[in-house]
């Protein structure tokens, strides 16, 4: 019963049945405590965890962002693609799932073992096709009779966007995706095992007036290397990087190439606005500083040094004396 939602009547019998004896609590509790089994099925194999499922959640969520970018460029209307669903089911049940004519590009990810697949929906890639050949977009389902030259114009379109899916996995790891195959029918894929696990991510895609889906198939046997990569842990290590030593010398020699301000003050007066108003020229200032005293030389517009005045090659200079001492010391 733990677990069960009753119903109303189902609520009000039990209590029926316990004020008039029929059933005590203790054989309801008794009842509660035995061991429920749980049916697991061996054909769905659940080897990813809910971690490392939103671990590629996030991943794809950019890929979408980027492939809406890169397909509105190339096709000059507008597209939206964003995330639909992130499944781990069997290769088998995925293969069943998608259209028996469709479009499917088969590529591999070395240095990763094993091959990817991208299914996409007949409506979506002839809507693309018309844009790319100078259309408005239209869509219509003929799949199974692609030309030579329109199976070139498709492996061109998504060679180019896999850019996108190389850059969306780099905080994980350095993929670099390459088209070996385009495909119609799903029933000729038989690249692993059935029951095989594999991650398949639905993307929803909009072009111009025509929906469909767009369906990434990623085996487990793929992953596996990288799977400790799919952590939240790894994702936080990974976001502080440390720096490298060369890093940090040309760090170093950019501060050194900064320029500064730098002010030598001969001193001050305090005069009155009226006083300020009725300035002209040949006016004397008395200054709060005698000659004899060193002046301070100001970096930034914060005091660091006592220095003198002097010529260098018939050029106005100063010559440090010594360092301001002071609360602004380790500035």
């Amino acid at each position: 019963m733990a677990g069960d939602v009753l119903s109303q009547s189902e609520i009000d019998a039990l209590l029926s049945a316990i004020s008039t004896g029929e059933m005590s609590a203790d054989e309801m509790k008794k009842e509660e405590e035995t061991k429920k089994v749980k049916v697991y099925d061996f054909k769905r194999a659940l080897r990813f965890s809910k971690d490392q499922i939103r671990s590629l959640t996030r991943i794809h969520e950019n890929f979408a962002r980027l492939l809406t970018t890169f397909f509105s460029a190339q096709l000059r209307t507008y597209v939206q693609i964003n995330v639909a669903s992130v499944d781990q089911i069997p290769f088998e049940e995925f293969v069943r799932s998608i259209p028996n004519m469709t479009l499917i590009n088969i590529f591999e990810v070395p240095p990763l073992d094993g091959n990817i697949l991208m299914e996409i929906n007949p409506n979506i890639a002839y809507s693309m096709m018309d844009r790319l050949l100078g259309g408005a977009g239209s869509s219509y389902n003929n799949v199974d009779n692609l030309t030579e030259i329109e199976q070139k114009i498709m492996m061109s379109l998504f060679e180019r966007s896999f850019d996108n899916l190389r850059e969306a996995w780099d905080d994980i790891t350095e993929i670099d995706p390459m088209l070996i195959e385009l495909e119609v029918n799903p029933q000729f894929i038989q690249m692993i095992s059935p029951n095989e696990t594999v991650i398949v991510i639905s993307l929803n895609t909009i072009i111009g007036e025509t929906t469909g889906m767009i369906n990434i198939c990623i085996p487990h046997v793929v992953l596996e290397p990288i799977i400790q990569n799919l952590s939240v842990q790894y994702w936080m290590q990974s976001n502080v990087k440390a720096t490298s030593p060369e890093q940090a010398k040309i760090l170093e020699n950019k501060v050194k190439q900064a320029e500064l301000d730098i002010i030598a003050e001969l001193g001050s007066a305090n005069i009155t606005i009226e006083d300020f108003l009725y300035m002209t020229i040949g006016d004397v200032l008395q200054l709060d500083k005698k000659v004899e005293e060193p002046l301070v030389l100001k970096v930034g517009n914060l005091p660091k040094f006592t220095v003198q005045p002097g010529k260098r090659n018939k050029k106005m200079a100063v010559q440090i004396l010594d360092t301001v001492k002071g609360e602004d010391d380790d500035e």
